[in-house]
């Protein structure tokens, strides 16, 4: 038995990792435009030392992570979490949630949003923000114009140095 194609369906949607769109640490491996809204797909990467996200929220998507390489702890709620290689994470829609790169290495890492939020104009806005030494305000307040709001005293957040 074959399952043809409706002809009504869509072509598939292919994309090359050397033409997707970078800005700042995330390449839109698969942006919700490219591939119908469900979903978005971005790669990204956080050095060891760094901040990665403040704890914030979303309202209108969730966000999940799966580690290529390296280790990413991440906070949901009031707990961090270490993930290496493979290790996945899912942040419901509203979930606080924060992460970071640990150990010694790079953590790369994909990030799903479900479904395809249009977040290339906050990674866009971000990489500017961070480029001109924009302060803290400065970016909670473009972020909060992209469904981000960020919140910098989550008491959890501070426990960050435990891992």
């Amino acid at each position: 038995m074959s399952f043809p194609s409706h002809p009504d369906a869509a072509p598939g949607v292919y994309r090359f990792r050397d033409d997707a769109e970078v800005a700042g640490p995330a390449r839109f491996t698969a942006p919700g435009t490219t591939v119908g809204g469900g979903f978005g797909l971005f790669e990204s990467a956080a050095v060891p030392g760094r901040v990665g996200a403040v704890p914030h929220y979303h309202q209108g998507f969730s966000e999940s992570f799966w580690v290529v390489s390296g280790r990413l702890a991440v906070m949901s709620g009031e707990d961090w979490r270490t993930l290496g290689e493979g290790d996945f994470a899912h942040v419901p829609v509203n979930g606080v949630h924060a992460f970071r790169a640990v150990g010694d290495d790079v953590a790369r890492f994909l990030i799903l949003f479900v479904p395809g939020a249009p977040r290339e104009e906050y990674f866009r806005r971000l990489a500017e923000c961070l480029e001109r030494g924009a302060s803290a305000e400065e970016i909670d307040a473009m972020a909060a114009e992209c469904d981000q709001v960020n919140l910098r005293d989550w008491p959890a957040y501070g426990r960050r140095e435990e891992l």
